[in-house]
């Protein structure tokens, strides 16, 4: 089987399993807030490589805005450095979680500059400083991700 490719990047074959096997699902908000313990709004999965692509269309949009320091993503390929957590790199990246009411912008994203094929999975944090998004790891790798979800 191809590997599902979303934005020019192939998602993990882990998680191109769990969406073919209809198991790429939601594990409840009491998990979630155990591994991801400082996002404060909930979640929503975003179910297939479709919706991932639409999804993460708003990192574009962010990374093109003048003011993109506030949602701390930025474009790689314009960065007058290399780009380094706390920003997201838009071009790098895949948001595969979303927050449940619109308009809250935050979300979790494969970011593939550390692994193409097991990128880390990090997540938008609004809380710890209320002027600027900092994106933090989640997981070191998609892989492990999965498993402290239980999936």
């Amino acid at each position: 089987m191809a590997p599902s490719v979303v934005r020019g990047l192939a998602l993990p074959a882990p998680l191109t399993s769990l969406i073919d096997r209809d198991a790429w699902r939601h594990p409840g908000d009491a998990v979630l807030a155990e591994v991801v313990p400082w996002f404060e709004d909930p979640l929503a999965f975003v179910r297939n490589p479709e919706q991932m692509a639409y999804a993460s269309q708003s990192l574009d949009m962010f990374a093109d805005d003048p003011h993109s320091a506030f949602f701390g993503v930025a474009r790689g390929s314009t960065a007058a450095a290399p780009l380094e957590l706390p920003w997201l790199d838009a071009e790098q990246a895949v948001l595969i979680a979303t927050t449940r009411n619109p308009g809250d912008d935050g979300a979790l994203a494969l970011d593939y500059r550390t692994d193409p094929s097991d990128p880390r999975v990090v997540g938008s944090d609004f809380w710890t400083d209320s002027l600027v998004c900092r994106w933090r790891v989640v997981a070191p790798t998609f892989s492990t991700f999965v498993t402290r979800l239980g999936l």
